[in-house]
């Protein structure tokens, strides 16, 4: 039987008193406190740890859903993603009908944009991480879905996006925007703080003159230079680019995008104008022209990294230019 003891020393506390004019006090004596213990601590039983259980061997399903009739489901599925269910109802409805999240469907755009949109869609978190295992998926081409976007909106070129892991220039231009994102560190914190101040303090500046503001045309102006002073220590304003930026890049990727979009045009006009042909990338050709000027002047160091890693510097613009912008696009 084990015993301890535990002693504190005499406590002297002195309390001020206001009860009469003369300087007064009372003591307080604490005398020493002896705590003991007569029994052993009870032992907490360990709980029994129940072996791994071997997997159980279940039968593979069949994938469950259907492509329907050619061209017909494509376009049935298309209405019913964009306008009959929206999006979140046509792949919930699914699930209910096949009792799965894993089925095959119709993703739009369909005909005459995709010459094949039939997949086969993961909605669970355990058969997503399949998508990044490079030896069982491809992904070429997929970086917008069962699509990909005219070359012409990038100056000819495949940019990363749509590189596939094994093609020789994944490595290099991923290493490539590595070393852009080293060599900007230090900018992005304070050029952060700087260009979002700038916008609040414009917004309050118009709410207290006209009592409105517009938000998203200032934030669409604050992240574009966000992101060229930090990426590139460029401010737009002071090049030939001015306020432009946000205006082009939302052009540009619209004709991206645009099959994928719903702009809210009357159905039967989006149907026909972004759905089922592609837009003309000759339409944009200037705007993305000042967009791309902009960046070649303002990334000399990091077209110089690209020349040494051997990526010509036209190519390596193109791909600086739609990384950052597609980033700044989805905020």
């Amino acid at each position: 039987m084990a015993s301890s003891s535990l002693t504190f020393p005499s406590l002297q506390l002195q309390f001020p008193t206001q009860r009469s004019s003369k300087p007064s006090s009372r003591r307080l004596i604490v005398r020493p406190i002896t705590a003991s213990i007569s029994e052993k601590p009870s032992a907490t039983p360990t709980p029994a740890v129940k072996p791994p259980q071997p997997p159980t061997n279940l039968p593979i399903r069949k994938i469950p859903g259907n492509y329907g009739i050619p061209l017909i489901g494509p376009l049935k599925d298309r209405l019913d993603y964009f306008y009959n269910q929206g999006r979140d109802e046509y792949f919930k409805s699914r699930v209910q009908k096949y009792q799965s999240t894993v089925f095959r469907a119709n993703m739009p755009p369909g005909p005459f944009i995709a010459s094949n949109p039939n997949v086969v869609v993961l909605l669970d978190g355990k058969s997503f991480p399949i998508l990044f295992d490079v030896t069982k998926v491809e992904k070429r081409d997929v970086f917008t879905g069962t699509y990909m976007p005219s070359t012409e909106l990038t100056g000819g070129y495949r940019v990363l996006s749509y590189l596939d892991p094994s093609e020789p220039n994944h490595a290099k231009l991923k290493q490539l925007m590595f070393f852009l994102l080293k060599s900007s560190r230090d900018r992005v914190i304070p050029e952060f703080q700087t260009s979002f101040t700038e916008l609040f303090e414009m917004l309050e500046s118009e709410l207290g003159s006209e009592g409105k503001a517009s938000f998203n045309e200032a934030n669409d102006q604050a992240a574009f230079n966000f992101l060229a002073r930090s990426l590139y220590g460029t401010n737009p304003v002071d090049t030939k680019l001015g306020i432009d930026g946000p205006k082009l890049v939302t052009k540009w990727v619209v004709f991206q995008l645009g099959p994928l979009l719903i702009l809210g045009l009357p159905k039967f006009v989006e149907e026909l104008v972004i759905h089922t042909f592609r837009l003309p990338p000759a339409l944009v050709k200037k705007d993305y022209q000042r967009l791309y000027d902009f960046f070649y002047d303002s990334s000399t160091l990091v077209l110089d990294e690209a020349e040494r890693i051997g990526i010509s510097r036209e190519e390596a613009c193109h791909n600086l230019y739609s990384r950052p912008v597609s980033i700044h696009s989805e905020a």
